[in-house]
């Protein structure tokens, strides 16, 4: 048969961190985890571990195993702060996945913590897609065409050309069927599209859903998932013209490491369909094959002939049942459908619970991630006034090579402080570094997963708030160090906008947006909406991370001032618990605590 399959891995974690140490920028960072165990069923053994993070880690141990006999025939990425959390904890497990990456299958490259790029400024997509190649460079720097995986495939024209553009090779957009604009869906799925990024074409493929999900939900046995691909997805036209096309299907890495049966199910599909004459190739090989000529084409195939179009904010997991034109939108992580700016709700715990807060968070974020660029820059050029912002965002890139240091000392690539800081130079060292970690949690404070889930109040907003507010103070000290006190008491009013994140409803006038049944903009569903789920504080999760921080690290007198305002005994670290994990076996099941700090 001219079919081909193809099917790709994301491979995902965000962490447990609940606070960031103190540090010089010299090293990478040190932090403490949750304590709170919990056992999940990994294969055949009950694995236990510390928190979620570590437990599911262990799953990666099977990665070789899983998939080291495959030859390439599936394509991987792992985001690298989820890679370089296994470096810490379980270096032979790194050991072992670099083989793969290197050798077994198609590395992947994906965008560093894991956020919802088109949400981010441009100066920050700009700098994590370049930060994602660099990361990558010892998995594809002999390859001409890679492949590029997008956190939950959230992507705008302007998205897509700084990730086309911060790489001299091809790329190859991994998307889903659902997010593509007027075009003939046979064509989409099957042939070498491509995507105009401005100036530059990239490739693009769509998974199938529908066949990507009976796998995963195990709606389809081996032999139905075999007659779907062989049957049900084959192109007669391009049959008869010896065409090869491709069928392409993604789903996450973890549920096929940890579940021996899902992996029994997903070898025996590919041998079954190896079997009626369909090979198994990563879809990067086969846009590979069609540009050397290796695959025959149809006429315009793999040029911008084949252009399709891709709706931008669409991705591969929103809440479908919502659409309004039949295709994917990003209202899941903003709590706002885009078509017609309405307010949309979900069902928590049996009751409706408005999303107004995704919108909240979403707008919040954006305004400290700026406020920490721009006193990063406004720092460096105080000291270094002909500092143009490319220089800047090199220096940022580079300072990469420090965050994930073992990472790139394990390739002997160069993590010298003399490296990193050349685009600078001429500034005083220590402050660079400084300011290159102080954004660098930054960006770890915009993990996508608080706003994937319908509650607020979970470990993983913790984590981001968490960091956002280290990432603050650590700036605003900087600022007063320098004897820059006005411009620390600014930083000081935006970390205060976390602990007051209640008084945006007011501040951002939410209540003048409508809501899809009209009730989700009210002043009551947005309190409703970010009730604490634990017993010991009353706190919403925003205020209580930003308060659990802040009684750590704020300068004695600024403590003192919040004192006034907030109980600190009520800044605990305990958030309530995510819905999707609720399958593992928690010590306390009623909350996800944390026991103490290390």
């Amino acid at each position: 048969m001219m079919q081909k399959f193809a099917y790709h891995l994301h491979g995902y974690q965000p962490g447990d961190i609940i606070y960031i140490h103190d540090g010089t920028g010299w090293d990478s960072i040190k932090y403490s985890e949750r304590l709170s165990p919990v056992s999940l069923k990994i294969r055949d053994v009950e694995v236990k571990a510390r928190n979620w993070t570590r437990t599911l880690i262990k799953a990666y141990e099977y990665t070789n195993d899983a998939l080291g006999s495959l030859e390439k025939k599936v394509s991987v990425d792992i985001e690298p702060f989820t890679l370089y959390m296994i470096l810490r904890y379980k270096p032979r497990i790194y050991g072992n996945i670099v083989e793969l990456l290197t050798d077994k299958v198609e590395a992947v490259p994906t965008t560093p913590f894991h956020p919802i790029m088109p949400h981010l400024s441009l100066f920050e997509q700009e700098i994590l897609a370049k930060i994602s190649y660099d990361f990558y460079t010892p998995f594809i720097a002999n390859k001409d065409v890679v492949g590029y995986w997008l956190p939950e495939n959230v992507t705008t024209r302007d998205t897509a050309k700084m990730v086309a553009e911060a790489t001299d090779k091809n790329v190859l957009f991994l998307f889903d069927e659902r997010q593509f604009v007027g075009l003939n869906l046979p064509q989409a799925k099957y042939s070498c599209n491509t995507y105009k990024c401005n100036d530059k074409i990239g490739y693009v493929f769509g998974r199938d859903h529908q066949l990507s999900d009976a796998y995963a939900f195990n709606t389809l046995n081996v032999d139905g998932l075999i007659r779907a691909v062989v049957e049900g997805r084959v192109d007669v036209f391009k049959e008869n013209e010896e065409i090869p096309y491709l069928v392409y299907l993604a789903s996450d890495l973890e549920a096929l490491l940890s579940n021996p049966q899902q992996l029994d199910r997903f070898l025996n599909w590919i041998k079954g369909l190896e079997e009626r004459g369909v090979e198994a190739i990563n879809a990067i090989e086969f846009v590979r094959k069609k540009k050397r000529g290796e695959f025959k084409c149809l006429e315009g195939e793999c040029s911008d002939h084949f252009r399709i179009n891709v709706k931008d904010y669409s991705s591969w997991s929103d809440y479908y049942d919502l659409s309004v034109d039949g295709r994917t939108g990003d209202m899941r992580w903003l709590g706002v459908r885009r078509e017609d700016n309405k307010v949309i709700h979900r069902m928590y715990k049996g009751k409706k619970v408005s999303q107004l807060w995704k919108y909240a968070f979403t707008k919040l974020f954006r305004e400290l991630n700026r406020s920490v660029r721009f006193g990063i820059i406004d720092l460096i050029h105080h000291y270094l006034p002909e500092a143009d912002v490319d220089s800047i965002k090199e220096f940022l890139i580079r300072y990469s090579r420090i965050f994930f240091r073992e990472h790139y000392e394990y390739f002997e690539m160069d993590t010298s402080v003399e490296y990193v800081t050349k685009p600078i130079e001429d500034m005083d060292p220590t402050l660079a570094l400084k300011l290159g970690r102080i954004y660098y949690i930054m960006l770890l404070a915009n993990h996508s997963d608080p706003r994937f889930w319908e509650n607020i109040d979970t470990r993983v907003t913790f984590g981001n708030v968490s960091a956002i507010s280290k990432a603050l103070i650590e700036l605003m000290t900087v600022y007063m160090d320098e004897g820059l006190h006005e411009r620390a008491n600014y930083l000081f009013l935006e970390y205060m906008k976390l602990l007051a994140f209640p008084q945006l409803y007011y501040d951002y006038e939410l209540f003048k947006m409508q809501g899809l049944e009209g009730w989700e903009t009210s002043e009551k569903a947005w309190f409703d909406s970010l009730k604490s789920e634990i017993p010991m504080s009353s706190y919403n999760v925003v205020t209580r991370a930003a308060l659990y921080v802040g009684n750590e690290d704020l300068p004695d007198d600024l403590r003192n001032a919040i004192d006034a305002l907030y109980d600190l005994k009520k800044a605990v670290a305990d958030t309530g618990h995510i819905g999707g994990e609720m399958h593992g076996e928690w010590e306390n099941k009623e909350w996800c605590e944390h026991k103490g700090m290390d």
